[in-house]
């Protein structure tokens, strides 16, 4: 989650996804382009797109959002649900003085909530701090809370519970707390919060206190609290943060002694006495160790990390370094407990004491290592019922406010995932039986490859059962122009998704994904790892990619582990990939193949085909048929009942059903082309930037950074059509009205049309 996160496109924290693929080029304005000035939606009812009706009348009118054995979520009634999701501060920009260089003036949260419904959105994550905000208030009591963080949430709830848009909620983000003197918290104000949550019984008591003001106490705006309101789908215990991350080595003064004298009763508990423990540490023991006080030092979480060309044999009693991992065993087991512990009493206190229904997820964070501790970090998840992870997709961004703006003389790489399958961000284990969120993601500017963005979250998420995608993030109404990033310097915003490759996109992705129209695939891997293997570290059979934070991991790009798994993560590209806890590692199952022809991916339902040599990615489903491309390497996709042919560098098309007919008896058609896009005047040339690892790689530097409006390469696309049903063409604006048709080419077999060049969207009937 970015800092600052009140003003959500203003002062973020950096997170990209660091991608290896070579640079593309960038579409320059002019003639090849057209000005994307969509006029403010009204909500005509003669709009022939508009995806309100995919979403209930009221959210929550069905009772609670669940979980099924399955670990797929549904509605009330059991239906089942898939998260078309953003997040949105919107609340945060409705009154307040105006900034000079945001031009659209103050949004409208009832209109906000419409417009994404209309395009394809039931659920929003409200990212806020309820702490007590202590810049305003700076006596507050540490059992205040922030009144209009609250007033916020409470508005944005019923703004979107009208639209028939689920709610999650993220309360709390220890990088963004402030403490004070006053609160009687060991170490005082100037330390970070980050960590002290999982352990620290003041600062926990008063997160209680927080929570029960929150979500008991009526919200005025829907009569009812925001416990018994069913449209607040998922509550997240705190955002980013993690024991097992780098940060836990900041955890120093007081707060280190407290944390250390728990480790020491953990030991006790386990090993019956200290001593005890360091008879099985086999002398492995540290400077600071002080058993007289109860304590044990905690080893640099880089002791967990490293991983040696063989790891030591714990039970060996002829070497040290076998004591050494006994330790670092140890350390791991208590860490993960902490949090375990922590989650579990969250949990009890949230439905015993508040009469919360909602589904919980206790984090969504990553570790220092994402092959030897991530599995644990998802294991101390368990006691709440849902999962979850922030990732991002971009690659190298190195500027003087890279972690909020784009400006002049920044440098970057232009990474498309098509060329590198492996880092799709929604690659992820799965724990069986739970449902898995991403709660923060883009496709993050300067990135210009996001039109591929959404066409892979929806082909892909569910392909692979993931639950839901949440882009990041918006302040405005509607469309994001071209803008400052914070309202008064000159920069272009970087955490945007409203933007016409994206937002623009949302339609025929989210219309495919929530009405199931890509299968499932069956499970492709399933490992079953032991509680006992996770303390250890030991390898698992497959793992994620790491993502990357500059702000909080170093260098430029996330750094690649050297470790073999024994399946290959072209897995995650073929169907469901799964893990359970505290089972048989011997009942481990791998069930398809996962060594496919190099460089071309086949789903195990057969609908999707990724070739990253050649640049492109197709679905070819009954009811959802397109192609995601760097078309200059394959022009032509002749799919099922779809052919599409393009002279653009790239793009991303779709046709989907709009009666949930097969394509080839369909009598209601979308096709859906986006491009890219980049503000009036950008312009960058091509140079040679230098990692911090003393590397260089190719890119680009930013020249102009340019203004509103967008400039929208325009298509170039041919389209067939097998079905000899359809009759009319319309071409529509950004909003879903009716603008112009077009000629269809009919044969025997069916239809054809040439794409408008300055639209996106073409209703066939």
């Amino acid at each position: 989650m970015r800092d600052g996160h009140r003003a959500w496109l203003a002062a973020g924290i950096a997170l990209l996804l660091g991608l290896c693929a070579p640079s593309q080029a960038q579409p320059t304005p002019g003639t090849s382009t057209w000005a994307f000035s969509p006029p403010r939606d009204s909500f005509s009812a003669d709009s022939l797109l508009d995806l309100r009706y995919l979403n209930e009348k009221l959210a929550g009118e069905s009772g609670f959002v669940r979980s099924n054995p399955q670990g797929d979520l549904v509605l009330g009634d059991g239906k089942p649900l898939r998260l078309w999701a953003v997040n949105t501060g919107v609340a945060d920009y409705t009154s307040g003085p105006a900034r000079p260089q945001w031009p659209l003036g103050p949004p409208d949260l009832a209109r906000h909530a419409r417009f994404l419904a209309k395009r394809g959105v039931n659920m929003v994550r409200l990212h806020k701090q309820i702490s007590p905000d202590l810049q305003t208030t700076p006596n507050a009591a540490i059992t205040d809370i922030n009144l209009s963080e609250r007033d916020a949430i409470w508005r944005t709830v019923a703004a979107m519970r009208k639209e028939g848009i689920y709610t999650t909620l993220s309360p709390y983000w220890a990088a963004a707390t402030k403490l004070s003197d006053k609160w009687g918290i060991a170490g005082g104000a100037k330390q970070s919060a980050q960590g002290l949550l999982f352990f620290d019984e003041t600062l926990q008591q008063a997160y209680k206190v927080w929570l029960k003001k929150l979500l008991t106490e009526k919200n005025p705006y829907t009569g009812l609290s925001l416990a018994q309101d069913a449209s607040l789908a998922i509550i997240e215990l705190q955002n980013e943060d993690s024991l097992l991350f780098w940060t836990v080595d900041q955890i120093q003064g007081l707060q280190r002694v407290a944390l250390e004298r728990r480790y020491g009763s953990f030991l006790q508990k386990k090993y019956g006495t200290l001593s005890q423990a360091q008879s099985a540490w086999r002398g492995a023991g540290e400077s600071g160790d002080f058993p007289p006080d109860g304590r044990m030092v905690l080893l640099p979480v880089w002791e967990l990390v490293k991983s040696p060309k063989s790891w030591p044999v714990i039970g060996d009693p002829q070497d040290l370094l076998g004591g050494h991992a006994v330790r670092r065993a140890d350390q791991t087991e208590f860490l993960a407990r902490t949090m375990h512990a922590f989650n579990a009493s969250m949990v009890d206190y949230l439905r015993k004491e508040l009469g919360v229904k909602q589904l919980i997820n206790p984090g969504n964070w990553k570790t220092a290592s994402s092959t030897h501790l991530n599995d644990a970090e998802r294991w101390s998840y368990t006691p709440g019922e849902v999962d979850a992870a922030n990732v991002y997709t971009g690659g190298v961004h190195k500027g003087v406010n890279e972690g909020w703006a784009v400006m002049p003389g920044d440098q970057f790489t232009n990474d498309s995932v098509l060329r590198n399958p492996r880092l799709l961000p929604i690659n992820f284990k799965q724990t069986q039986g739970r449902p898995m969120l991403l709660t923060e993601g883009n496709w993050v500017m300067p990135n210009n490859f996001g039109a591929e963005g959404t066409f892979l979250i929806a082909a892909y998420s569910s392909l692979s059962g993931v639950d839901g995608y949440y882009w990041f993030a918006t302040g405005d109404e509607g469309w994001t122009p071209p803008q400052s990033a914070n309202g008064y310097q000159a920069s272009q915003g970087k955490w945007i998704f409203a933007t016409p490759d994206i937002l623009g996109s949302f339609p025929a992705a989210a219309l495919a994904y929530r009405l199931g129209y890509i299968s499932k695939g069956a499970p492709v891997v399933t490992e079953h790892r032991s509680l006992t293997d996770l303390w250890q570290r030991k390898t698992p059979l497959i793992t994620e990619s790491p993502s990357f934070d500059p702000n909080r991991d170093s260098g430029d790009i996330a750094k690649t582990s050297s470790v073999q798994t024994g399946v290959s993560p072209d897995a995650f590209l073929l169907g469901p990939v799964q893990q359970a806890f505290g089972k048989d590692p011997a009942q481990t199952r791998v069930t398809a193949q996962t060594a496919p022809t190099p460089g071309r991916l086949q789903s195990n339902t057969g609908e999707l085909v990724w070739d990253a040599m050649r640049g492109f990615c197709t679905v070819n489903a009954p009811r959802v048929q397109g192609v995601a491309a760097h078309f200059t390497g394959a022009p032509s996709h002749q799919l099922q009942d779809v052919g599409f042919t393009s002279e653009n560098a790239f793009g991303a098309a779709l046709a989907v059903s709009l009666d949930g007919a097969p394509l080839k008896t369909s009598r209601r058609i979308l096709v859906q082309f986006a491009t890219q896009s980049r503000p009036n005047g950008w312009s960058d040339i091509s140079t040679s930037i230098a990692l911090d690892d003393g590397s260089r790689v190719d890119g680009f530097l930013v020249k102009s950074i340019g203004q509103s409006p967008w400039m929208v390469q325009r298509a170039k696309l041919d389209v067939t059509i097998n079905n000899t049903g359809l009759q009319t063409a319309t071409v529509l604006d950004m909003n879903g009205m009716a603008v112009q048709t077009l000629d269809l080419k009919r044969s025997a077999g069916g239809v054809g049309f040439r794409f408008p060049a300055a639209a996106m969207y073409v209703v066939l009937q």
